[in-house]
């Protein structure tokens, strides 16, 4: 169990027993890629894979946080907490500190504390375990420290601190669905409003799963091409005269090809797009169509190959592979460059699947990817201890 592994490792380096464990899951993006910075919508769910920390408060004004997997530990007196000061892996955990005290009339009173962090979610997978790690510290340290705060609120300040502690310039997806999740149900998120819909979305008893593929290509959201997209979709929104693209309609598209060049409007088509088929997509869980799931899958992986150019030649093959196979739909998931796919096929055509993704990769010298089966699950959830 992650959570025991995480309490383990803080008796070893801390030498006493934490006060409280807590986890968070990573998520796969079933569909809407690119759009939560646009305000748009976007249909995540929790994975079983989580990352697990157990924290303790400490008699003084020190944070001490410590990787298992690293086998590392980082530490900064909360007076000298400021987003210039971090670094590395701990700017996450420690990031998350800085934006929770952010303004709060507690922070020149809580005291230090001890994390010790431990994680099953794959780092660079596009499965978020940024989000996991931000959202299994912002729970703890709201409840040892007092604070109070919403769900609502946590995600927003772990999105916070990947924005400024990390300087990775993503939207508020990951942390939502890592806290919001429930076993059984996607969560259909407006990034604009932050209200959401728990959308049923139980696979299983059709004889399908979702299955991840993992190219172990890595990426970084911190690095220049998410921000050049980024930056296109706001010049896009700035010259339709619309605060962000969520505020197009496929019918304005025209209009916007006469008014920015054509990479530009490519980088707009893909999020309005994109838009449309997380709505048609929930419509077709709700009424139970896995066949117009799978269409739509396999649209949005278009899409992003095409116009906003986001996917890679590993991430290509595996979507290809996928539908070889029989699958239903698939694409890219995550934030592109790298990572990994999300397949919806036939359970019995799994271990077929597999066979087919390891000897399409070696045939093209691409690093063997893993295969693992995902379903809908809980989200972050913890306790001070007994």
């Amino acid at each position: 169990m992650i959570q025991g592994r995480a309490e383990q490792a803080f008796q070893a380096e801390f030498g006493i027993a934490s006060a409280g464990q807590f986890s968070a899951p990573g998520r796969v993006n079933l569909i809407g890629e690119h759009t939560d910075y646009n305000e748009g919508f976007v249909l995540p769910f929790a994975i079983p894979n989580r990352t697990a920390v157990s924290v303790r408060l400490r008699s003084d004004r020190l944070i001490r946080v410590h990787s298992v997997d690293l086998a590392e530990t980082q530490e900064i007196s909360i007076d000298e907490l400021v987003p210039d000061a971090l670094s590395g892996w701990s700017a996450y955990p420690l990031g998350v500190a800085w934006a929770l005290l952010e303004g709060c009339s507690q922070a020149d009173t809580v005291q230090g504390v001890d994390i010790a962090v431990a994680s099953e979610v794959p780092l660079g997978a596009g499965l978020s375990s940024s989000a996991a790690l931000e959202s299994s510290v912002a729970l703890a340290l709201n409840e040892l420290w007092g604070l109070g705060l919403d769900r609502v609120t946590l995600a927003l300040k772990g999105q916070q601190a990947e924005n400024t502690a990390v300087g990775a310039n993503t939207g508020i997806m990951d942390q939502m669905a890592s806290l919001m999740g429930e076993a059984g149900q996607a969560v259909f998120l407006d990034c604009r409003t932050l209200t959401y819909q728990l959308v049923p979305c139980d696979v299983a008893s059709a004889g399908l799963s979702f299955v991840v593929i993992d190219t172990h290509t890595r990426h970084s959201h911190a690095g220049g091409e998410y921000g050049r997209r980024r930056a296109s979709c706001e010049n896009a929104a700035a010259a339709a005269g619309v605060s962000a693209l969520r505020d197009l309609t496929m019918g304005d598209l025209a209009r916007l090809e006469t008014l920015v060049d054509n990479e530009t409007f490519r980088r707009a088509r893909h999020i309005v797009s994109e838009n449309d088929r997380v709505v048609a997509t929930v419509e077709a869980l709700r009424r139970r169509d896995l066949a117009q799931v799978g269409s739509l899958l396999v649209g949005s992986h278009q899409s992003m190959r095409d116009d906003f150019e986001i996917s890679t030649a590993e991430l290509d093959t595996q979507v290809e592979v996928a539908l070889d196979a029989g699958a239903l739909g698939a694409r890219m998931t995550g934030g592109g460059f790298g990572g990994s796919v999300i397949a919806l096929i036939a359970t019995d055509r799994l271990e077929s699947l597999r066979a087919s993704s390891v000897a399409r990769a070696a045939e093209r010298r691409m690093p063997e990817p893993s295969l693992s089966v995902v379903v809908p699950s809980a989200g972050a959830s913890g306790h001070p201890s007994a």
